[in-house]
């Protein structure tokens, strides 16, 4: 088990050199849509320049309260995206989750749940965590629906917190705390009744 720790059906968790993931980053975010689900500010483009300003200021630099890794696909080991541990509280073992997959042609087809469920292992039996959250935007059913099959449930919502295309838009807080993620993972490593 060990050695397929960062290992799950579709894709596996990697540490990536930094000009790796400002070149991706730089391209991912040039799509509007793929930034409109991973900020709440206006889209906006961004110069490799100003990526790489971002990710030495901001993700470069060794930090006891973050891990961030890549997602690869298993079948291509094309580099799709990225899964985070952000604001790590050793003290009370939570964390909250930052996830993307940035190439579209990925979307909708499982590689986020299963980059979700590796970052979930690492996060309760190697880091020892008691639980992570997550926010997620009213207008990403999506998203939401693969938190949800990862095993996060909605923890509350702030009403109308953000605009967006003249309309207002609720955060949606979502959470799972090990014991959860213990009986889901019991559950389905189980041999089905004859």
């Amino acid at each position: 088990m060990s050695g397929k720790l960062f290992y799950g059906e579709l894709v596996h968790l990697t540490e990536e050199e930094p000009e790796t993931m400002v070149k991706n980053f730089t391209k991912w975010i040039q799509d509007t849509e793929m930034a409109r689900m991973l900020s709440n500010d206006p889209p906006r483009l961004w110069s490799e320049k100003k990526v790489k300003e971002w990710f030495e200021k901001d993700i470069e630099k060794p930090r006891e309260d973050e891990v961030f890794f890549g997602i690869r696909s298993l079948e291509s080991d094309k580099l799709i995206g990225f899964i985070a541990l952000d604001g790590i509280s050793w003290q009370h073992g939570d964390a909250s989750v930052a996830i993307a997959i940035g190439d579209r042609r990925y979307w909708s087809k499982g590689y986020g749940t299963d980059a979700m469920r590796i970052l979930q292992r690492y996060a309760f039996q190697s880091l020892g965590l008691q639980r992570l959250t997550l926010v997620v935007y009213d207008y990403n059913p999506r998203a939401q629906r693969s938190y949800e099959k990862s095993g996060f449930v909605v923890e509350g919502r702030t009403r109308e917190a953000m605009e967006r295309e003249g309309r207002r838009w609720d955060w949606i807080y979502m959470g799972i705390l090990r014991e959860e993620w213990e009986a889901l993972n019991t559950a389905s490593s189980s041999p089905s009744p004859p």
